[in-house]
């Protein structure tokens, strides 16, 4: 049993909503390899790289107050003043955004930016342009939540790519959420914003890469001090 359980220990997770097509994948492949032996190799291979896509991996948050983590895996594509989306309510003063683009390779979990309450979820139809442009956060469609604490209001924005065709959010409006926690995800490829309270400096930068539940965005404290860490 020991034995059973270290192996156990050393598998990356895998997210539910992601069975039903590694069922569907490894089911093809068996149909492959009884039509050609190559085509069943190349099922395989898909198959292969859909468990990989629905990783779900534990993440290390830290849970100070203030601290703004990373909603999404993937590469920080912006960090600019811009607009919020009108159906967030955060009104037309630009405030600073840090936008995240998670490619087809990325782990696709989405996780909180921190603790606080789900006031307002908001569903946007719109197109599937390729994620990584600006005007995607306009276009494209998308899922807000805004996220309110004591002291502070932030947005966070699930938005299809190019590739990606659902938009899965786990909560409802009135949820408390911790930072870390587990809200949704997107399939296949896509991108995350983040609105940041008026006056917050992101501590991140173009290009950096970005790991959901772990990097800091900002602090909205306006200082670095003493984190304490949540393993989950």
């Amino acid at each position: 049993m020991s034995i059973v359980n270290s192996i156990r220990s050393q598998l990356v997770p895998i997210n539910a909503e992601g069975y039903p097509f590694i069922g569907a994948f490894a089911l093809v492949s068996l149909i492959l390899f009884w039509i050609w032996t190559p085509l069943g190799w190349i099922g395989t291979v898909l198959t292969l790289w859909c468990v990989y896509f629905f990783r779900d991996p534990p993440r290390v948050t830290p849970v100070r107050e203030g601290l703004v983590v990373s909603p999404a895996d993937g590469h920080v594509s912006l960090v600019q003043p811009a607009i919020p989306p009108a159906e967030l309510g955060l009104g037309n003063t630009p405030l600073p955004r840090v936008s995240i683009f998670m490619s087809v390779f990325d782990c696709h979990v989405n996780r909180s930016p921190l603790s606080g309450r789900v006031e307002r979820i908001v569903y946007h139809q719109g197109k599937f342009i390729n994620a990584d442009l600006d005007k995607a956060s306009e276009d494209n469609e998308r899922n807000a939540l805004v996220i309110t604490t004591p002291s502070a209001r932030i947005a966070v924005v699930q938005i299809a790519g190019l590739v990606a065709r659902r938009i899965l959010c786990f909560v409802r409006e009135g949820h408390a959420l911790t930072a870390g926690e587990r809200f949704g995800m997107i399939r296949f490829g896509s991108r995350l914003d983040v609105y940041l309270p008026e006056g917050t400096i992101p501590l991140v930068s173009i290009g950096q890469t970005a790991i959901a539940g772990e990097t800091v965005l900002a602090d909205l404290r306006g200082q670095d001090g003493d984190r304490v860490y949540r393993i989950d």
